[in-house]
């Protein structure tokens, strides 16, 4: 029996939990349907076939997982560390218990490829064991003494808070941004994207196993019209993290404005990646690659536009165009795929719509451009070159296995074209000059920078983007900066004159 059998038979086992009820909600320690009773399919983008039904959520379910949050929130805030740090490190190895059948599930509901979605729930384990360790310290403050006052600050948690995560890797990114929340003693409502809500499930199910208590993390399905408003205009929810598009974010701004809502930002992203005459032309090409084509290009730190040197701009597009070629589109549970499909029709439609804006912009489609098969949404890797940074194809985020060739001749006309983008979340640079890469790197508008390198994440470092891509930063402490309040007091080191009024 081939690989991909074996895995098929095995995601139908996985897959049978989910055939019943489908997927529910989980308000203050149970399972439940939605308040309505109406419910959404989904679907899963390899075949197009049905996978389950979903509750379909609204304002009175949002209202009953927030309430149940603001219950909850007093005990888990004071809760001893060590208590909270346990329950956390339960559900890391309930995730590495579990980690083949979220994989699996991962890829029929996203379309992501096997080899990816593999490591994924890995990390997602990593991020909760991370940020266990954090517990005991993420209340630590500073002594600041003045001539007259112990000036001593501490962090204490920000109260329920608000979790809207994505359909792109969308475990390993929930672990991302709940696992510091509840490490700062905040307790959570979240609703997963209404493409991607299989592993979310189960992601709840482990917590709930590892014993979460009831009403500290709820899970609450639906539309983001709908669930996703009612969540950030709630005012028991204190602060809203949220992944996704830069439209949205404006958006959930809007509707947290009169409850004052904190809001961290991960939003959208149009990087370049800058290829020097200098770098070490073979492993630039291995990162450029990399960086567009994994996870189908679905990701907001995609190395989308290649900004490549003149000089040797013929010859890395020729070995970038055999290489694209080769790239292999199939099944995302086959252990050779490289590329599965697109998430959904609409945003199927959306990528392959800029095949024309790319032939209508006067770019060259040196690779791809077709769809792959009749069933499905599935896309060959696309190349476009002979463009230029005022394309829409170069300006707009296409948020598919997409890149853009632009050209440059100067260092400086590097620099310009790199920051002519409203997004600043990340940049590329390749070259041997350690000077360069220094003035580069520091006039970059960009959250994050890698010097030779793809994107490799730290968890104690900040993770975050600049202008449109985002407000606030993920990782380590910067984390718990959001999901805490600073508070200062002061003691008095003996009796210092204090003004008398009316005496």
């Amino acid at each position: 029996m081939s690989d991909l059998n074996t895995n098929t038979e095995k995601l139908s086992g996985y897959l049978k939990q989910f055939g019943g009820q489908g997927v529910l909600n989980f308000i203050n320690g149970e399972s439940v349907a939605a308040q309505s009773g109406d419910t959404f399919e989904n679907h899963s983008p390899v075949d197009e076939s049905a996978i389950c039904r979903v509750a379909k959520s609204s304002d009175a379910d949002i209202d009953a997982a927030a309430k149940a949050a603001a219950d909850a929130f007093p005990a888990w805030r004071d809760m001893p560390a060590k208590e909270r740090k346990s329950i956390l490190i339960r559900i890391a190895e309930g995730i590495e218990a579990r980690a083949e059948e979220i994989a699996f599930c991962e890829c029929w509901d996203t379309g992501q490829a096997l080899r990816f979605m593999s490591k994924a729930a890995i990390r997602g384990a990593e991020n909760f064991r991370y940020f266990a360790d954090q517990v005991s310290s993420a209340r630590d403050g500073k002594n600041l003494p003045s001539p007259t006052l112990m000036n001593v600050t501490t962090r204490v948690p920000i109260g329920p808070v608000g979790v809207i995560t994505p359909w792109n890797t969308p475990f390993m990114l929930s672990t991302w941004k709940i696992a510091p929340a509840l490490a700062a003693g905040c307790t959570v409502v979240h609703k997963p994207a209404e493409l991607s809500p299989l592993t979310a499930r189960l992601l709840m199910e482990i917590a709930h196993e590892a014993g979460m208590p009831p009403g500290v993390w709820n899970l609450v399905n639906g539309m983001g019209e709908d669930a996703g408003r009612a969540l950030t205009e709630h005012p028991a929810i204190k602060a809203i993290a949220f992944v996704g598009e830069s439209r949205t974010g404006s958006l959930i701004t809007r509707q947290g404005a009169d409850t004052l809502k904190r809001m961290h930002f991960e939003l959208g992203g149009k990087n370049p990646v800058i290829v020097f005459d200098d770098a070490d032309v073979d492993r630039a090409l291995d990162a450029v690659i990399f960086m567009i084509y994994s996870i189908n290009g679905e990701r907001c730190t995609s190395s989308s536009r290649l900004l490549i040197q003149e000089s040797i701009r013929e010859e890395f597009e020729a070995k970038l165009i055999e290489r694209v070629n080769n790239i292999k589109v199939g099944h995302p549970l086959e252990p050779t795929t490289e590329i599965g499909p697109l998430i959904g029709q609409e945003h199927f439609s959306k990528v392959t719509d800029y095949f024309d804006v790319a032939k209508d912009d006067g770019a060259t489609i040196a690779a791809g451009g077709v769809r792959v098969g009749d069933k499905g949404y599935f896309v060959r890797p696309t190349l476009f070159t002979m463009a230029n940074n005022q394309m829409r194809i170069a300006q707009e985020e296409i948020f598919g296995p997409v890149l853009t060739s632009i050209p440059f001749s100067t260092e400086e006309q590097a620099i310009q074209i790199a920051n002519d983008i409203p997004y600043g979340l990340t940049g590329y640079v390749w070259t041997n000059d350690l000077t360069r890469a220094l003035r580069v790197s520091n006039e970059l508008e960009a959250g994050m920078i890698w010097v030779n390198s793809e994107n490799v994440r730290h968890l104690p470092t900040p993770f975050g983007g600049v202008k449109a891509s985002g407000i606030g930063r993920d990782g380590g402490d910067w984390s718990f900066e959001f999901y805490m309040e600073q508070k200062h007091i002061g003691f008095a080191l003996g009796n210092h004159k204090i003004p008398k009024l009316g005496a």
